[in-house]
């Protein structure tokens, strides 16, 4: 897949029309945007979001398309780190912002106005192909940048108590909520950092760090993937000679920490994107409807077969609730 910049995105997706032409499209495309539909599946990391999404788009909605809204999972690179779902398993389920951006010197982060502007016309082109729009991921403030109608870029509407949340959406969405067990979530999060580094995390991070690209105080766009700050200090004091042959004890306990940082950092992750779904539902009023997965993914980390368990508790209530959305009015 080719990558491309913001700037090569919009120009491939908008064209450079004159500005009164532009502005009558998007005047035009505004009228109707609240009656296109769209379903957004949300949750914390690690809860079973994109397993659903290409349940459901692959084997009951076939004319979807997944739109990425987590805003790590953006950029290019560290796939394993990322947690990115690789193409094998993505079921034919076209994906759209996955993986797509470089990040650079002059636009290092893709910021939630970035994902406003690119998702919606994304989404006015799926829509344009009579399909409906997934919307995928665990980055709330990209998911309020894009559906609020009234979105100030300079505010964080999940500062605080007192910070605003527009309640009014510019699309009419169906949300379904992947709720699992703070304490299951967090035991299933540390045996889900373990998994990554026996699937290749170490080496992937080993590799990145070896190319310098980290080379930056800055944190933001890839950089600020958790894994990529926590081993900075482990690979810095590897790359000085810190560690003399055979140190092994040393050496191993600075790897020890940095586990034990992810760990710690993704936990604190899953959260505070819980606390900005229950703003949603709760300050804002959006209409979220809940599926527990916490069965399933207790029953997983005891080895038992789950997808009987998968099926009854968090497909078949998703799929009843998709299907209410769509064909109502």
């Amino acid at each position: 897949m080719r990558r491309l910049s913001l700037l090569q995105f919009q120009t491939r997706h908008h064209g450079t029309p004159p500005f009164r032409r532009c502005a009558a499209k998007m005047a035009s495309a505004a009228a109707s945007r609240r009656h296109r539909k769209i379903v957004v599946v949300m949750g914390p990391t690690g809860c079973g979001k994109t397993k659903l999404s290409i349940d459901l788009a692959s084997r009951f909605f076939r004319s979807s398309e997944i739109v990425n809204s987590d805003k790590i999972q953006i950029h290019r690179g560290l796939d394993i780190t990322t947690n990115k779902i690789p193409p094998r398993d993505r079921e034919n389920v076209p994906h759209h912002l996955l993986g797509e951006f470089d990040s650079s010197e002059s636009h290092p982060e893709f910021t939630p106005s970035d994902f406003r502007l690119a998702a919606s016309l994304l989404i006015s082109r799926i829509h344009s192909r009579r399909n409906t729009p997934f919307v995928v991921g665990g980055s709330n403030s990209f998911i309020y940048a894009l559906l609020a109608e009234k979105f100030d870029p300079e505010s964080d509407a999940f500062a605080g108590p007192d910070s605003g949340v527009c309640r009014g959406l510019r699309y009419s969405c169906c949300f379904i909520w992947v709720d699992v067990s703070p304490a299951v979530l967090a035991e299933h999060l540390v045996r889900r950092v373990d998994d990554m580094l026996g699937s290749g995390m170490f080496e992937e991070l080993a590799e990145y760090f070896g190319g310098g690209e980290w080379d930056s105080v800055s944190r933001r766009g890839l950089r600020g993937a958790i894994g990529v700050p926590e081993f900075r200090k482990y690979f810095e004091r590897k790359a000085r000679g810190d560690w003399t042959a055979g140190d092994d004890v040393a050496e191993r306990g600075a790897y020890e920490e940095a586990v034990g940082a992810i760990k710690d950092n993704t936990c604190q992750l899953a959260k505070r994107q819980r606390g900005k779904i229950l703003r949603l539902r709760d300050s804002a009023g959006w209409d979220l409807k809940r599926v527990d997965a916490t069965a399933p993914l207790r029953a997983a980390m005891a080895g038992r077969n789950t997808a009987e368990l998968w099926e009854r508790q968090v497909v078949e209530p998703s799929v009843k609730i998709v299907n209410r959305f769509l064909m109502g009015d």
